[in-house]
């Protein structure tokens, strides 16, 4: 839920910041961008601290590598977010994030069977994960610019 929180106040702190004149932020769907920049950039730093191990037992075990699976997709996140921040990348960076979400799917599916805990604490039930996920992949839609 953390990263939801994260989401929303930076959604909302980058539309005032835009509606002050401070940022360049003239719209609700480039504000979302820019939330979703900030919370995909949270949730990827967990790819490369002491959460890693955590991530890495979520992996389905069809899959190889595990660590290094965690790796990639948080360096996936890392340029995703960085792409939706670019206009002329924002619109590829949004549907890439969109498959990268739903590619990312079986992990958390993996977590909520196998109990996995994160830090501790157990992995977000399936009940309030999917959805999220369903959010996230709505946002990014809907904030992604015209493209071609």
């Amino acid at each position: 839920m953390l990263p939801l929180l994260v989401m929303s106040f930076s959604i909302l702190l980058a539309r005032a910041l835009g509606a002050w004149g401070l940022l360049p932020i003239g719209s609700w769907p480039v504000a979302t961008r820019v939330g979703l920049a900030v919370m995909l950039l949270f949730t990827a730093s967990a790819h490369f601290t002491k959460m890693k191990a955590d991530l890495a037992r979520m992996v389905p075990t069809a899959f190889p590598r595990p660590e290094l699976l965690v790796a990639i997709t948080g360096v996936l996140e890392i340029a995703g977010a960085v792409g939706l921040l670019i206009p002329s990348t924002a619109s590829v960076a949004a549907y890439a994030l969109i498959a990268l979400l739903i590619a990312m799917l079986p992990a958390n599916v993996t977590a909520a069977q196998k109990g996995v805990t994160l830090r501790g604490r157990p992995a977000t039930p399936l009940v309030v994960r999917i959805p999220l996920q369903i959010i996230w992949i709505g946002l990014l839609w809907w904030s992604a610019p015209a493209c071609c």
